[in-house]
């Protein structure tokens, strides 16, 4: 049987046969349709680049995620000092500001976490989700759904 030499042989299932193109240093051509078995970068979400001019200091750069992030940070203070309902309405409306930001705006930065679509349906859900809760909060609810009052009634009994 004849010995095999490396550059003979097939690649198996998890490797990849690169060759080096004429021209460039360091640059490979894949033969494969498969994704590569190390990931080497990942891709921005869209409109996470900055949301100022590169020449602005970081904090100016990242004033959406900022807003939101000393939103729910102050909520969270408000929740502590024992104003629970006030407390957790800001958190719920921070979100929504949130999803209103990746919405409106082209670029926020790193509040861009996944696509526009999926960044603004989890922050909106969320916001408002917990805004509903917080006003529906015993004692003395600010609203009142009987459909929701009676899920929770059946979950907790």
């Amino acid at each position: 049987m004849p010995a095999m030499t490396a550059e003979a042989s097939e690649p198996t299932a998890g490797e990849q046969r690169q060759e080096p193109p004429a021209s460039g240093p360091g640059r490979f051509i894949r033969r494969s349709r498969r994704f590569p078995l190390i990931t080497r970068d990942t891709a921005r979400p869209e409109g996470g680049g900055r949301a100022a001019p590169g020449a602005a200091p970081a904090p100016a750069r990242q004033w959406p995620l900022l807003a939101v992030m000393g939103g729910v940070g102050l909520g969270l203070l408000i929740v502590a000092l024992d104003a629970f309902r006030a407390g957790t309405v800001l958190i719920g409306l921070s979100l929504l500001a949130g999803a209103f930001f990746r919405w409106a705006l082209p670029e926020v930065g790193m509040l861009a976490v996944r696509s526009r679509f999926t960044d603004m349906l989890t922050y909106g859900l969320l916001g408002a989700a917990i805004v509903l809760l917080s006003l529906m909060a015993q004692p003395d609810p600010w609203v009142s759904i009987p459909f929701l009052d009676d899920v929770v009634h059946f979950t907790v009994r």
